[in-house]
């Protein structure tokens, strides 16, 4: 029997393309692009085979973890710029009053 799917209910739930997160399609869509870039059948194999076992190590990675760690993952290690003016730079650690 086929798992439950979680519809989105709020503006702050992630964005779906149809039925998939988009952050699951991502590597898919990246793997199979450079797979047809390539122009070889054999490696676009191969890369979607790779696209599939990234979504699955990342969505058990997601599930462990609460909602938005991966955002502030990549924000704390400077991988996500952030432009407000408010948001202080990510590699200050120290803050003195």
């Amino acid at each position: 029997m086929a798992d439950a799917l979680d519809i989105p209910k709020s503006i702050d739930d992630p964005p779906l393309l149809l039925l998939w997160r988009v952050d699951d399609l991502a590597p898919i869509v990246l793997t199979l692009v450079v797979g047809i870039l390539t122009g070889s059948p054999r490696t676009l194999f191969q890369l979607l085979l790779l696209g599939v076992l990234l979504v699955r190590l990342y969505t058990k990675f997601r599930e462990r973890r609460p909602d938005g760690y991966a955002l502030h993952f990549l924000y704390w290690h400077g991988l996500l710029p952030l432009r407000g003016r408010t948001t202080p730079n990510p590699f200050a650690r120290r803050w003195l009053p």
